[in-house]
């Protein structure tokens, strides 16, 4: 019984022509090989299973080449290629920077350098995942990069390009290896099962395709899986089976499904699909994406998108037809939202549900209510059955209702909003000289300052203290973003004198400039609540309340010795000195 080969081995490819997915690159190679101008370092970058090392190996068996071909390829016939195929040559040196990352195995491999090759022209030095070496091993690894001998590359291949040095990177040629397409992917597996004799459709390939991610080893993987399962036919059915993928056909109908406005529909079938084992996350994000597939597919410009096969395009197209753009923005914006919550979510099912029944609603036309008013129809015995309302309150109806043309409806104008007023003021001159405490309920709010001939009082009323106190306190919301005028207010009332004058007493001079500087303000606030435009204030300062504070050690003891004169002779006992 023959060795089994895995694909991905058997079908690597030996010559640049069969690289698949990276043309740019190879050519870029083979004119270098073609040129003669050859770097001392390269460094391949790029994901996984894209060739990166399969590059490598060709590169370094065609420049060894001893009789290249007219395009420049290896020949296979020559000691050198013969030597490489049967994996023998002394040439070309593979090191794995995984489980070779110290810095030793960078000393050995320094050491071996100075070999020159025994067949062949250079001496090439691969090393696999060179983001693996340490600090050390790259810093060993620097001056011999940079000036190796005359017959010497070094190919380094990563996946992590972030994690080299950049001061590696600046001694090598990058090349970049891009993802292989879907497209590049299933016309090879299609080469492969035409050598292996196996049947297999297009929409199961391109769901290998899919599922690999741009790497053709995984492709390869995948199929071998595949012919082990089902043999040399291999369908549809079967490869959404063995890879436990959904089937799209799943998201074509929750489509038509909800364009339909089919609650039922729509539930039964996210019911059917948690019964066959599949997470209600992983639905809603393949469903995600195969809206945006779908709103592409409205484009012959952007249908080129879509990374599948021509037929499944066209599938795509069909159903992109169907759907309203606005209606696909709208179900996209739905879906996200539901991604976005689903993972916080605690009944997750309930939220995808929810999600389902937002799309199935979406462009169902809502029965508009009329909301007109009512009218009573009132004869001279009948009485009303609705209490009237205050005109004040009445509010636009969106709709104009026709009464009798006797009797046109009038809308009422926007309601203004209402000052507070003062309460009722006594205008007994006994009363207005009794000290009284301003109560809560007599502060006037910050609205009360406005003009009194907009509001449409009588001017010059004789007020109450208690009227004079509250409307000083109401001074304090007023000027509460000035915090030295604030402090001023809380502190000193001014005394009232009769009802036209009032006189504030303050501590010193500081206080009097301070306050100047909002004494306009503060009685046009007090004039405008009291009502009374001939309210004058007059400011002076008590420099009888100014005390001399003692600040230095020698004033503090006179201050301390004049209230208790015994402290002289305990100073002089203890024979204490003033600090």
């Amino acid at each position: 019984m023959d060795n089994y080969v895995v694909s991905a081995r058997k079908y690597r490819p030996a010559t640049f022509d069969t690289v698949v997915g990276q043309r740019a690159l190879t050519e870029t190679l083979r004119n270098a090989i073609r040129q003669n101008h050859l770097a001392h370092a390269y460094l391949f970058c790029g994901p996984r299973g894209v060739g990166k090392t399969t590059c490598a190996r060709i590169f370094a068996k065609t420049i060894n080449c001893l009789n290249p071909t007219e395009g420049h390829d290896a020949c296979n016939e020559c000691e050198s290629c013969q030597a490489f195929n049967e994996q023998r040559s002394f040439n070309i040196h593979e090191l794995d920077a995984a489980s070779n990352n110290s810095v030793e195995d960078i000393r050995t491999l320094i050491q071996e350098v100075r070999i020159p090759p025994q067949i062949g022209k250079y001496s090439v030095y691969i090393i696999d995942e060179v983001h693996m070496l340490s600090q050390g091993a790259f810093n060993a690894l620097l001056k011999t990069l940079e000036e190796p001998p005359s017959y010497a590359i070094f190919i380094l291949a990563t996946t992590e390009k972030h994690k080299v040095l950049p001061t590696i990177l600046s001694r090598c040629q990058v090349y970049d290896f891009a993802r292989i397409t879907v497209a590049d992917i299933i016309a090879h597996l299609q080469y492969v099962a035409q050598k292996e004799g196996v049947t297999v459709g297009e929409d199961a390939l391109n769901v290998v395709a899919q599922k690999a991610d741009g790497g053709m080893r995984d492709a390869l993987s995948i199929f071998d899986q595949l012919v082990a399962f089902c043999g040399n036919t291999i369908t549809y059915e079967q490869t959404i089976e063995v890879l436990n993928v959904l089937d799209s056909d799943y998201y074509f109908r929750l489509v038509e499904t909800a364009l339909k406005h089919d609650v039922s529909g729509a539930l039964l079938l996210l019911n059917d699909v948690l019964q066959r084992g599949f997470d209600a996350g992983n639905f809603i994000t393949g469903f995600a994406q195969h809206l945006r597939d779908v709103l592409v597919s409205k484009d012959a410009a952007t249908i080129e998108l879509l990374e599948t096969s021509d037929a499944i395009r066209q599938h795509y197209a069909q159903q992109a037809k169907q759907c309203d753009a606005q209606w696909l923005f709208k179900a996209l914006d739905i879906v996200n939202t539901c991604d976005i919550n689903y993972r916080t979510a605690r009944n997750k099912r309930l939220t995808v549900e929810l999600c389902l029944v937002k799309l199935t609603q979406l462009g169902v036309q809502t029965p508009q209510v009329s909301q007109a008013p009512q009218v009573s129809q009132q004869t001279p015995a009948s009485k009303p059955t609705v209490a009237p309302q205050p005109k004040a309150q009445e509010v636009a109806q969106p709709k104009t209702v026709e009464v009798a043309p006797s009797k046109p409806v009038m809308q009422a104008p926007p309601k203004m909003a209402t000052i507070p007023s003062i309460p009722s003021l006594n205008t007994n001159p006994s009363v207005a000289n009794q000290p009284a405490q301003a109560t809560a309920s007599n502060r006037p709010s910050e609205g009360v300052a406005q003009s009194v001939a907009s509001s449409g009082q009588e001017e010059n009323r004789p007020f109450t203290l208690d009227q004079f106190r509250g409307a000083w306190a109401g001074l304090y919301t007023i000027f509460k973003e000035e915090p030295r005028l604030l402090a001023i207010l809380k502190e000193y009332t001014p005394e009232l004198i009769d009802e036209q004058h009032c006189v504030l007493t303050l501590s010193n001079p500081w206080q009097k400039t301070a306050f100047k500087q909002f004494g306009k303000s503060v009685m046009d606030h007090m004039r405008a609540t009291l009502h009374n435009s001939k309210l004058q204030l007059t400011l002076q300062v008590d420099e009888t309340t100014v005390v001399q504070k003692a600040y230095t050690a020698e004033e503090k003891y006179k201050v301390l010795l004049g209230k208790n004169e015994e402290l002289a002779n305990l100073k002089t006992a203890l024979a204490l000195q003033l600090e």
